[in-house]
């Protein structure tokens, strides 16, 4: 059982990312608008100040799926 406080406390961070970033946000809402299948590419790019990007992919298999479906469970 998620302890109640916890949750309020993950939801209120949740909104204040939401509105420091809504761009990502809407984007975050087009890519799962519907439902990521088998052979996705997923690729993410982190560029730290003064650094050179570092970035890398990975292609959705089917066990990928499974966690992905696990963890939208949690999230409801």
């Amino acid at each position: 059982m998620v302890n109640p406080a916890s949750l309020m406390k993950i939801m209120n961070a949740k909104n204040t990312f939401t509105q420091n970033h809504p761009k990502f946000a809407a984007f975050l809402g087009a890519v799962f608008a519907k439902p990521i299948e088998e052979g996705t590419v997923i690729e993410v790019t982190v560029t730290r100040p003064g650094e050179a990007a570092v970035t890398s992919n990975l292609r959705v298999q089917e066990s990928d799926l499974e966690l992905f479906a696990e963890l939208k469970g949690l999230a409801k």
